[in-house]
Parts: structure tokens; sequence; C-alpha cells
């Protein structure tokens, strides 16, 4: 493996396959997001319309190729499934958003009355 995913920090053979897999998932979103910096970059210090368009073109199908790596970690990762859930398409203030959910949280916690078991009948109580 090159780049980003020699960055394994264990030794690959003390390590499941699916850890693997999501580690090498990993290094492409993260590659993918490094080529659009790149392509961004580029476009905009571009005088030539034409290399520009192209460049923006590019710039796209990388950013196409990171939702795709970040929708097959998401589906594999029940936590960041969670997250992504919360934040992505979410309105007005991020970090309001993220008290509300810590507030929440706060109010479930384990000696709240509910044992931390609050939204598992799926029914919101």
């Amino acid at each position: 493996m090159a780049g980003s995913s020699m960055g394994l920090h264990e030794a690959a053979e003390k390590l499941t396959d699916e850890l693997v897999d999501q580690h090498r998932a990993l290094a492409s979103l993260m590659e993918e997001l490094e080529a659009v910096d790149w392509y961004a970059q580029r476009a905009a210090a571009t005088e030539d319309v034409s290399l520009r368009e192209i460049l923006v073109h590019n710039m796209n199908e990388e950013k196409e190729h990171a939702a795709m790596a970040l929708e097959w970690l998401r589906r594999r990762d029940e936590k960041l499934d969670t997250f992504l859930r919360r934040y992505l398409w979410s309105t007005g203030s991020i970090v309001a958003v993220e008290k509300s959910a810590d507030a929440e949280e706060e109010g479930g916690a384990v000696g709240a009355g509910d044992l931390g078991l609050r939204g598992l009948r799926g029914d919101g109580r």
C-alpha cells in the first residue's frame, strides 16, 4: 500500500480484515478530499477558462468518490451513522445542534430515571 494506506499504527496481522478495510476506506476518503482541495486551488489560480472548467469537473468527480467512501463507512459504523444523521442536512447553528444533542443525552443518562435505556423501545419514550 502507498501513502495513507501505509499508515497502519499496529501490525497488520493483529488487525481484523474488517478493520484493514475500514482503514482503506478512510485513507481513500482522505485522499479524495485532498484531491478536492488541490483541484479547487488549481481552478482558482488559473486564468485559462477551459482549464478551469476541466479542473472543476475533476474536483466534482473527487467529491463523488469521497461521498461514496463516506457512505461505505457510514453503513459499517453505527456511531458514525448517528453523527452523520445528527449533523448532515441540519439547519441553523451546527454548534447549537451539538449542544442540543448533548443536553438530550444528559437527560437520558443513567441515574436520570430510565437506566440509560431511553429510546430502545423505538417509540421515543
